[in-house]
């Protein structure tokens, strides 16, 4: 604990640096791209901390990254320049890639000189990975790559791009797809801006057009991609991203001294909110330093942390009591900002749908209590009607009367006793049923 303290403490030295430079943002990692300030963070040694050190990193855990991302995030800080290939690209070639790939990609990422984008989304094939249409067509030396990437967040500031791809054979649609690395500068690539409502520009639409790719630069094992991907959300979907992306809306109101005495109970439900979504985050980089692939309770995470996000834009809404408008003060405009950006958090990372599913799931991982699951999925069955959507006071006044936010919490402490497999099993029996209450964020605050 105390080298994490003291961890936090260099992260926040580094940001005081550079506190007058850059205006706090929500979704600092998608907008604020500043390769000064990734460089500055690279020479202090905070980006791939967790690689070993003959790569460029510092051999440190997942917990310790949480506590570096949990501060730059808090600060609305511009770390988009580095933030996938750090969180995401880095951890896949360590995992999966080989020798030769780690050596001359991780020490670049670690200096902040190479950069990378996600060729993951189609628009054909929406949040369905398995459905990727992108072709790479084995040829001497590697393969040809053709198709069409959506949604490649600053492609056009990139110098690589991962690419799910879909090699020949197999009559599984999750047979034959295959991680790339693809230098942008190769010929036949054509990065097309999409601007969002407000005219801002990080999105992009990426083709390939016979784009030659060495066999040097798959990730892993030709036609693994469907295994290796799916790990490989855990890192993008369990990082406090998916809590802290909206947090300098918080951070700024109470700043300014904003929230009135009757904002208090929501100012208060949404601070503890805040605690028990970051321990889970932390249970998650947990699991990743225990050598897992928390798949669910990355999901889980990713879901709820969505809602929360939501919320605190809307309480910002609230607490001005008006329209935010951006020349009105800094309030005003960071609750404008939350405002026109919190849409995607339901998108990126894969939708609410798809997250409802694999919590809904088992994948290998232990099975529920079958009783359990078979009690809950009874006690809500007439919550789950098709002809309106269900209530979420409804929901939740039905759960918590049924002790369920106490799964999980020790029974001297209030709680109903049990263990995490139970709370999950709740949590899954809403999910069959498409129900949505605070359960699991009320056990893990208690």
């Amino acid at each position: 604990m105390g080298e994490q303290n003291s961890l936090r403490d260099e992260v926040r030295a580094v940001i005081a640096t550079r506190r007058g430079e850059f205006a706090a943002q929500c979704d600092a990692w998608l907008y604020g791209h500043d390769p000064a300030f990734t460089a500055l963070l690279a020479e202090r040694g905070l980006i791939g901390i967790t690689w070993p050190r003959e790569v460029g990193g510092r051999a440190a855990g997942a917990v310790d990254r949480l506590v570096v991302t949990e501060e730059l995030l808090r600060a609305g800080a511009p770390v988009a320049a580095h933030w996938i290939a750090d969180r995401q690209i880095g951890p896949a070639i360590l995992r999966y890639g080989t020798p030769e790939l780690q050596r001359e990609f991780l020490p670049q990422i670690a200096a902040g000189e190479v950069t990378f984008c996600l060729g993951m989304s189609e628009s054909e094939s929406g949040s369905d990975l398995a459905a990727v249409r992108t072709k790479a067509v084995p040829v001497e030396g590697g393969y040809r790559i053709t198709g069409r990437k959506i949604w490649t967040s600053n492609a056009h500031r990139s110098t690589h791009a991962y690419v799910l791809a879909r090699v020949p054979g197999g009559e599984d649609k999750h047979d034959g797809l295959t991680e790339f690395v693809v230098d942008l500068s190769t010929p036949g690539i054509e990065v097309r801006p999409i601007l969002d409502l407000a005219g801002e520009h990080h999105f992009n639409e990426t083709i390939f057009d016979d784009v030659f790719v060495p066999s040097d630069r798959v990730i892993g094992a030709e036609g693994n991609g469907w295994r290796q991907v799916t790990e490989q959300l855990s890192f993008e979907r369990g990082g406090v991203e998916r809590v802290l992306s909206t947090y300098p809306v918080l951070e700024t109101l109470l700043r300014a001294n904003r929230p009135r005495p009757q904002h208090a109970s929501q100012t208060g439900t949404l601070v503890a909110r805040l605690h028990a979504l970051r321990g889970m985050a932390v249970g998650v980089a947990a699991a990743v330093d225990a050598g897992e692939a928390p798949i669910r309770r990355a999901a889980m995470l990713k879901y709820l942390g969505t809602s929360f996000e939501a919320d605190l834009v809307e309480y910002g809404r609230t607490v001005l009591g008006s329209t935010p408008r951006p020349g009105r003060g800094e309030a005003d405009r960071i609750v404008a900002e939350g405002i026109r950006r919190s849409p995607g958090g339901t998108l990126r990372g894969g939708t609410t749908e798809v997250l409802l599913g694999i919590l809904a799931r088992n994948d290998g991982e232990p099975q529920a209590d079958d009783e359990l699951s078979r009690l809950v999925d009874e006690a809500v069955a007439d919550l789950s009607r098709a002809d309106k959507p269900a209530d979420t006071v409804e929901v939740w006044a039905r759960a918590s009367g049924l002790g369920w936010p106490g799964a999980a919490v020790a029974e001297p402490a209030g709680g109903g006793g049990g263990d995490f497999s139970d709370l999950v099993t709740i949590v899954r029996g809403l999910a069959r049923r498409g129900l949505a209450a605070p359960v699991a964020e009320s056990a893990l605050a208690a």
